[in-house]
């Protein structure tokens, strides 16, 4: 039996930093890059040929990316081992016409992305962050982290159902945030103020995809710090633990049987079915390319894929204190448990019998205890990226994650440790 893993806050303050720096799916996949870069990664362009040398490669495409190494001889056939996340997270986003304003308010008209809980972006101060398009077709991020815009919620004195039937927000009017003053709303301005934030010309700017951000940064919470409080933990906390499992694979003085994979993709909160979600051909398009690069054929390829697994890693429910007859009455995943295998019979995780053998195998060799989550019989269950990743690419997928509270909040909540005992699991298995 392996000794139980030590704690180690450091990854846990390493991912704070992580978080800070990754307001969109964009800065997240950026941030991600360059960690890979440091430890010898290098990006190949999905337009160039690519070559069958081993070593550290990596795709980015938009807000995914997806980064793999190769061993030393690996053969065409080498089955792949998977780290499966998402780089998106539910929040306020931009409309085409940003600029509007009502009895002296400047405001930016916002879409709702996802499904966040709206009540936790009211008065909060956000930034504004994302990617900017130029007219050459180049793209370049933008973070505007200080307070720029806020939604205000309206007055209890001017609303006083609010106390007897609770909070109710309509999305298209009660959500709009104000950045300023003026009765002179102007078509440009918001983009202009960006543009030069940028440090760009005027005019150059021609698309863009923004969002709003928390600017609170993440924090220990609790008598002994026992507790994180962040934004973007579903799922920049599985981002971050895939990166750091990678690294320490493709650094390490053993090499791996498996080709290990991370797949960060973007668009998971509202279905995935985009070119750079789950759904998409990103993950299929670079596995194969890389079988081929080293000479295989297509029989290698469905040989490869048939021994690939894939650990789909995203948030899922602790045991909530005030609710606790939400939950299945016995599964009560705990925060500093250790990760969470999710498991769904109607397939809205993609979890079995074999793939939680596959788990804990992993666990059991870095030391890690793990924990078993399913839905209260009574609770429609959410899915993730898991079943999407089996049915489309024929790889045996197992949905496991962190426990936390607050999901799809501003600002989540998970125990301080998890996120290290996830990292230290991801790392065991990309390694077995």
């Amino acid at each position: 039996m392996t000794e139980p893993v030590r704690f180690d806050r450091g990854h846990t303050d390493d991912l704070m930093t992580f978080l800070a720096a990754s307001p969109t799916p964009y800065h997240a996949v950026a941030t991600a890059a360059e960690r890979l870069e440091k430890a010898g990664f290098k990006q190949v362009a999905e337009t160039d040929a690519w070559d069958g040398t081993s070593g550290g490669k990596y795709v980015l495409r938009g807000g995914a990316i997806v980064a793999w190494y190769v061993p030393e001889g690996a053969a065409p056939h080498t089955p792949f081992r998977i780290v499966g996340a998402h780089t998106d997270s539910p929040n306020l986003r931009v409309k085409p016409q940003p600029d509007s304003g009502a009895h002296g308010w400047r405001q930016v008209a916002v879409e709702i992305y996802g499904g966040p809980l709206l009540n936790s972006w009211l008065d909060r101060d956000l930034g504004l962050a994302g990617r900017l398009t130029l007219r050459d077709g180049s793209t370049r991020l933008v973070n505007v982290d200080r307070p720029l815009l806020r939604v205000p919620q309206l007055a209890i004195h001017l609303d006083r159902s609010v106390t007897a039937d609770g909070l109710k927000l309509d999305k298209q009017r009660h959500l709009q945030p104000v950045w300023g003053l003026g009765n002179d709303v102007r078509d440009g301005d918001l983009i202009a103020f960006l543009q030069e934030t940028a440090g760009l010309p005027a005019g150059e700017v021609t698309g863009w995809d923004l969002m709003t951000h928390s600017v609170e940064k993440p924090a220990y919470l609790g008598r002994d710090r026992e507790l994180l409080a962040g934004p973007r933990m579903d799922n920049l906390l599985s981002v971050h633990a895939g990166t750091a499992a990678l690294v320490a694979v493709a650094s390490g003085a053993s090499h791996p049987a498996s080709i290990p994979v991370l797949a960060a993709f973007d668009h998971e909160e509202n279905g995935s079915q985009s070119d750079t979600g789950a759904d998409g051909p990103l993950l299929g398009n670079v596995l194969e390319r890389s079988v081929f690069a080293r000479g295989g054929s297509y029989e290698d390829r469905a040989r490869a894929f048939a021994g690939t697994v894939c650990l789909s890693s995203d948030t899922g429910h602790a045991v909530h204190p005030n609710y606790a007859e939400r939950h299945d009455p016995t599964h009560h995943p705990r925060v500093n448990g250790g990760p969470i295998l999710k498991v769904n019979v109607n397939n809205r995780y993609a979890t079995d019998g074999s793939g939680r053998a596959e788990f804990a195998a992993a666990c059991e060799q870095a030391g890690v205890p793990f924990q078993s989550f399913v839905s209260n019989n009574s609770m429609p269950c959410g899915t993730t990226i898991g079943p999407i990743t089996a049915a489309r690419h024929g790889i045996r997928t197992v949905d496991i994650g962190v426990a936390i509270l607050s999901m799809h909040s501003a600002r989540e909540l998970c125990g301080a440790d998890d996120p290290f005992l996830l990292a230290k699991a991801l790392t065991a298995f990309l390694e077995r």
